[in-house]
């Protein structure tokens, strides 16, 4: 089952709106057949792992990150596929929230003769594909807060440099987490500060795009922003409200981007408005790159699930230099966010610390 996880991970980026999930078949001690669902609408991994594994299949055991499907979707389901190999056992780490899906892979199984088994390595597996249950059981994407900042909490100098305050790891392990979701989020003024494109860009071979979201109650996106004349598969969502003028609502659309108009909220786009319309739009995990005052719009309305912060071996000072999370912030040390399942690691000369809230 560990190797079926390690399999699975390698679709991170490229599968959603799938989960990652990845097939070992095994008979007499040995790996027969190894498989993973390598990207939406080609063959899942039980498939793969039985195409792999051949008539040894037959009366071999199946060792699967997530229950096998049992429906018709962009694939025939994966249950028939493991009756037609001859399959003896099916082990299952976790079952399939989805419910019209639950019960319904291993149930089918069961009543045909082949023996399962439920919850081997549940936790991990359930780990794996946080993103893809948080979304299947709420509809909502999953929030992951992402900062770069010194020390002790700048993340510019008092006269606005920022870039590049942490080194070339943290910033390629930065795209590998653009790669990993379905949409990034900034504000207007990191755009107008910043004008980022917001895509990813990795050493080794090509990532996936996310599609871009700019929170902006009033429209003032540039139409010269760079992030509206790339060359990506992805498009760029201004979020924004009806007090935006319907010139400049037209003129984005002329770009190619798209104008999403939402609830606001003291003048500003409501976030769980927000994160409503982009699950509808099935987008399953968001990464919120900032500014400060975005993360902190969405620390204070508790909306983050996971977070990492890099830290810079640098100490900048200054009252005014503005901090990785602005926002409102709480009163009382009692109202503190509390961080758990915290890891603190090297990365290149930086510190990364991630975690749970």
């Amino acid at each position: 089952m560990k190797l079926a996880l390690n399999l699975a991970a390698r679709g991170a980026g490229w599968v959603s709106p799938n989960p990652m999930v990845g097939a070992v078949v095994v008979k007499g001690g040995k790996v027969l057949g190894k498989g993973y669902h390598r990207r939406a609408g080609l063959p899942h991994a039980e498939v793969e792992a039985l195409q792999a594994a051949g008539e040894a299949a037959r009366g071999a055991d199946m060792y699967v990150t997530l229950e096998p499907c049992n429906h018709q979707g962009r694939t025939p389901p994966c249950t028939q596929a493991i009756l037609a190999a001859g399959v003896r056992r099916v082990v299952i780490a976790t079952r399939d929230p989805n419910p019209r899906v639950t019960g319904g892979g291993a149930d089918f199984l069961a009543d045909r003769g082949v023996e399962v088994a439920v919850g081997l390595l549940e936790a991990e597996a359930r780990r794996l594909n946080e993103a893809w249950f948080h979304f299947v059981e709420t509809g909502r994407p999953w929030v992951i807060a992402k900062a770069a900042c010194s020390l002790d909490g700048k993340i510019a100098t008092v006269g606005g440099e920022s870039q590049w305050l942490t080194g070339p790891a943290a910033r390629t392990l930065g795209h590998r987490l653009r790669h990993r979701v379905d949409a990034i989020v900034v504000g207007i003024g990191t755009v107008l500060a910043d004008d980022p494109q917001l895509t990813v860009r990795l050493p080794r071979g090509p990532g996936r795009d996310p599609i871009r979201v700019v929170l902006d109650s009033r429209l003032r996106l540039p139409l010269t922003a760079r992030m509206l004349h790339l060359d990506s598969a992805a498009p760029t969502w201004a979020a924004t409200t009806n007090q935006a003028p319907p010139d400049m609502h037209r003129a984005l659309e002329g770009t190619g981007a798209q104008v999403l108009v939402l609830p606001g909220d003291a003048g500003r786009v409501s976030l769980p408005a927000l994160l409503a319309e982009l699950g509808a739009r099935q987008v399953q995990s968001l990464l919120v790159e900032g500014g400060a005052e975005t993360l902190g719009a969405f620390f204070d309305q508790r909306l983050v699930n996971q977070f990492y912060f890099f830290y810079a071996p640098k100490i900048l000072g200054g009252q005014k230099a503005p901090g990785a999370v602005g926002g409102h912030g709480v009163i009382h040390l009692g109202e503190a966010h509390i961080a758990r399942d915290l890891k603190v690691r090297r990365v290149g000369g930086d510190l990364l610390v991630s975690g749970y809230l």
